[in-house]
């Protein structure tokens, strides 16, 4: 039924002009606006994806508990520097199943090395070492 469709994700913000210049400026990402609808829609290219993440206002959002988009990086010491050079703060975990360094990056046993951050909105964002 979806087979060739061109599925899009999506996800919420509560400021709208904050997520443009956080995903556009610190990000560096491309990001495209659209009023049309009444509201600010941003669309989010990523580089290989047909289709853009759209972004969109909503009143009473709240953030996402869990990772929203994941960055793939060849030198995940360099992302998070480069981030954090960027004011960009990284979330601190020690669980049963995630511990984080002083940088905030997670070094498991389960998986690539990651470390968390959050937009304007709160929702979670990762760099992950491929």
């Amino acid at each position: 039924m979806f087979k060739d469709t061109k599925a899009f994700s999506g996800f919420s913000v509560n400021d709208p002009e904050a997520a443009q210049k956080f995903y556009s400026e610190t990000l560096g990402l491309t990001v495209s606006r659209n009023d049309e609808m009444g509201m600010p829609i941003l669309g989010i290219k990523i580089s290989g994806n047909d289709s853009d993440i759209m972004v969109y206002p909503k009143p009473d959002h709240q953030p996402a508990t869990f990772t929203i988009l994941n960055f793939p990086v060849d030198d995940i010491e360099k992302a998070v520097d480069a981030l954090i050079a960027k004011g960009v703060k990284f979330e601190q975990y020690n669980t049963e199943y995630i511990k984080t360094d002083a940088k905030g990056i997670s070094r498991g046993e389960q998986g690539p090395a990651i470390a968390w951050f959050t937009d304007p909105a709160g929702n979670i964002l990762s760099v992950l070492e491929e």
